[in-house]
């Protein structure tokens, strides 16, 4: 007798037969898509990761040197987004603590002291282009493009001090120990990605208007936000990890974020209070940068998403 014949799972049919190779032609084709994406975000973070640390570290010997000419008691330190690795040339000042123990400037103020840094450093520091003081740091501009800040802070027996902001006083205690190893944590815990996807998100926000763009220290606190609990059954590809941040973040900037430092109330007060205009303004941009990722990804064309990173 003979069988109906037929596929696994049933009946044979041209429809069905086209739609199972449709969707395995989708899947790969989507595959392909991701994997190319992937690859092209890793070539723009080895170009972010290929800062000229030699430089940098001949800038503050030479700083230091010409800082401890007349004093003792001054200790360079790497602080920022140089020590928790999220630091992006051109996108990222490289943050260096000046800390004030056991020395002259001990009872100073922190004008008295920026002013003594700028001095000391605008008469004898040979290779500088630029040098600015503001209210919390000593920023300079080498003739390389390396822009380094100088941040003073002062040494207590319960902790560090630094500049408050708007005012000639010294800060409560702050804890930048906290945070770094927040986001340390974070980062382990997602498998490494999530400094990379920080890195990625500081060139997206350079690319935006002035007004929408944010500090480094305020994305880095966005990201623990999102980060802190990633769903597991999401891919940990940076990919979906900067699609999923942008999203998340769209709604995580309409509210103040506490400062988890003690620098300051909160992270992002420049922003003003919740819901605030300029909040909505960097919300909305957000909402569209991740409207375009999501064309991109309808589409499958790896060209469209990469531009978006890219700042174009």
């Amino acid at each position: 007798m003979g069988g109906t014949g037929g596929t696994s799972g049933g009946a044979y049919s041209p429809g069905r037969y086209d739609r199972m190779m449709r969707e395995s032609i989708d899947t790969t084709r989507v595959a392909q898509y991701n994997d190319e994406v992937n690859s092209g975000i890793s070539e723009i973070l080895s170009e972010y990761n290929s800062r000229d640390t030699v430089a940098v570290s001949e800038h503050l010997d030479e700083i230091k040197g010409i800082i401890e000419e007349d004093i003792r008691g001054i200790d360079l330190s790497y602080g920022g987004s140089v020590k928790k690795h999220t630091y992006v040339d051109g996108l990222s000042d490289i943050d260096v603590i000046l800390t004030v123990n056991r020395s002259e400037l001990i009872d100073s103020s922190p004008k008295e002291i920026l002013s003594y840094i700028e001095s000391k450093l605008r008469n004898h520091l040979t290779d500088a282009e630029d040098i600015r003081v503001g209210d919390l740091a000593v920023t300079i501009r080498f003739h390389d493009a390396l822009e380094i800040q100088l941040l003073p802070a002062i040494q207590t027996k319960n902790g560090l001090k630094i500049a408050e902001a708007g005012s000639n006083k010294w800060s409560n205690i702050i804890r930048p120990e906290n945070f770094a190893s927040k986001l340390t944590e974070i980062n382990q815990n997602c498998g490494g990605k999530v400094i990379p996807t920080i890195k990625l998100a500081k060139g997206l926000f350079a690319s935006l208007p002035k007004d929408q763009q944010l500090t480094g220290y305020h994305i880095e606190s966005m990201a623990i936000e999102t980060f802190e609990r990633y769903p597991s059954s999401l891919p940990r590809s940076p990919k979906q990890m900067l699609e999923y941040f942008i999203h998340r973040s769209s709604e995580i900037i309409k509210k103040p974020i506490v400062d988890k430092t003690g620098q300051s109330l909160h992270v992002d007060d420049y922003l003003g209070n919740a819901s605030s205009i300029e909040r909505e303004k960097v919300a909305y941009a957000l909402n569209t940068i991740h409207n375009r990722m999501m064309n991109a990804n309808q589409t499958t064309s790896s060209g469209d998403w990469l531009r978006i990173v890219e700042g174009d």
